[in-house]
């Protein structure tokens, strides 16, 4: 697997990006908090994507919500690539980034849905735990947060 720094508004990307979108609105409405194209290309968030040869297998992006902390943003991967690692390998990939950026903590909010469950164990693996809301986020019956000590 290669991953590369990409453009969120890439047309390669555009069809995986719209899966995601539209399958997070169906399960979690308007408590989604997946970011679009635009919010994806904001200055403050790194968009990576991760190829099996030349195959789009799924992307990720890390946001600096400030000189500290980092935020997981939109992990997705390939239906086709789904049990394949892809989600792991995008996930150390920016846990990688975060500390390389000195940033202390790494912070996440996902869904409660059986669609999360998989996504759940994986931070879970890499020593994610569970958290209190944080930056702009509002608890939900829809959302949970997790976090990671970058310090450890």
């Amino acid at each position: 697997m290669e991953i590369r720094q990409d453009d969120p508004k890439a047309p390669h990307v555009a069809d995986l990006l719209a899966h995601h979108l539209e399958e997070l609105r169906s399960v979690m409405g308007e408590h989604a908090q997946a970011l679009d194209a635009s919010g994806l290309s904001a200055p403050s968030v790194t968009f990576w994507t991760v190829w099996h040869g030349d195959v789009l297998a799924g992307f990720g992006a890390l946001k600096q919500l400030d000189e500290a902390l980092g935020e997981v943003k939109s992990m997705r991967a390939a239906p086709a690539a789904r049990g394949t690692g892809v989600g792991r390998v995008i996930l150390l990939h920016i846990i990688a980034e975060a500390r390389k950026r000195g940033y202390s903590r790494l912070s996440l909010e996902t869904g409660t849905a059986p669609l999360h469950v998989p996504a759940v164990a994986l931070y879970r693996s890499v020593g994610f735990v569970s958290c209190e809301p944080f930056a702009d986020y509002q608890a939900s019956p829809h959302n949970q947060f997790m976090s990671l000590d970058l310090a450890e």
